[in-house]
């Protein structure tokens, strides 16, 4: 028996379904029942019939997941797969800001700890970002962890009034506009897609910016076949499945998240048979950082039925 049927075996015998970022391996994609961006698994998770949910990502994600599914059991592939901005920012900042700032709503992006979803008033993902900020009756946003993220969103809505805060994801941060010219001049006829979490330098190069299903999309319904892919590296799995004829290139600055990365078929094969590796979250923290996410989830699926 390989290791996928391995896997395959102790899915059934668990009742078991794997979620997997679209960072980690390869492999594990393959492996996974599902695949997707953060939003896409965070919506999931609270869907899933299976008791046990192994994530495949980091460590922000498997606490999502255990707060929007308490009675399940969680287990993460490797413990130590943690994301470094889901903890730049500080619980006792945000409760001045919101103590001293008058009509401030807290938005916590998704790529964060259970700590800081608990002082935000809702939290958001690259992909529903401006359509859940321009939802909020607050004029003034008090936006967490991500700065680039907050500055993109925030001048889409020049309306809303911002206070940033200094928190970066090292792997997109690390782009440079240099590194991007540097690709388009090898590559002249390909598009330029970025994530938000990039800076502005990079972003003011991009033909489109987006998150990474939002890139997947761009890309497979794009009538252009080549592209230049600025986000974590393990996204060009999915793009080349969905477009096999179409070419993807990356950066000369190598966009590969470490953390993500530790997430393998021998890790997911050991804590299926283990039961290591569980999340395990207060009652009292679950449930004041799933307000947040529960409010993503209401307000993402009410802007959801007004385009229908």
């Amino acid at each position: 028996m390989n290791q996928m049927e391995k896997i395959q075996a102790l899915k059934k015998e668990k009742d078991a379904a794997i979620l997997a970022h679209y960072y980690v391996p390869e492999e594990v994609q393959e492996a996974a029942d599902y695949i997707g961006d953060s939003y896409y698994l965070a919506r999931l998770a609270a869907s899933l019939k299976e008791k046990t949910l192994v994530f495949c990502g980091v460590s922000f994600m498997g606490e999502s997941a255990k707060a929007l599914n308490p009675g399940k059991t969680v287990l993460m592939p490797d413990i130590g797969a943690d994301c470094p901005m889901a903890h730049m920012a500080q619980p006792e900042k945000i409760k001045e800001i919101k103590e001293t700032t008058e009509d401030v709503a807290v938005v916590c992006y998704v790529n964060s700890t259970a700590q800081l979803k608990a002082c935000a008033d809702v939290c958001v993902t690259s992909s529903n970002a401006v359509k859940i900020v321009k939802a909020l009756p607050q004029k003034r946003i008090c936006f967490i962890p991500d700065e680039h993220l907050g500055r993109h969103i925030a001048a889409l809505l020049p309306e809303k009034e911002f206070i940033f805060n200094e928190g970066f994801c090292p792997v997109h941060a690390s782009l440079a506009s240099a590194d991007v010219a540097k690709a388009r001049d090898a590559h002249p006829g390909a598009l330029v897609l970025a994530h938000p979490e990039c800076k502005k330098e990079v972003l003011e190069m991009a033909d489109f910016i987006g998150s990474t299903s939002e890139i997947i999309s761009y890309a497979s319904n794009s009538s252009c076949d080549e592209f230049i892919i600025c986000t974590e590296e393990g996204v060009l799995y999915e793009l080349k499945q969905k477009n096999p004829d179409k070419k993807f290139y990356t950066p000369s600055c190598p966009m590969c998240c470490a953390d993500m990365k530790k997430n393998s078929l021998e890790n997911i094969i050991r804590v299926l048979e283990t039961g290591e590796n569980e999340v395990v979250l207060s009652k009292e923290l679950a449930e004041k950082s799933k307000k947040p996410l529960d409010a993503m989830l209401r307000l993402a699926q009410a802007k959801e039925g007004e385009k229908r």
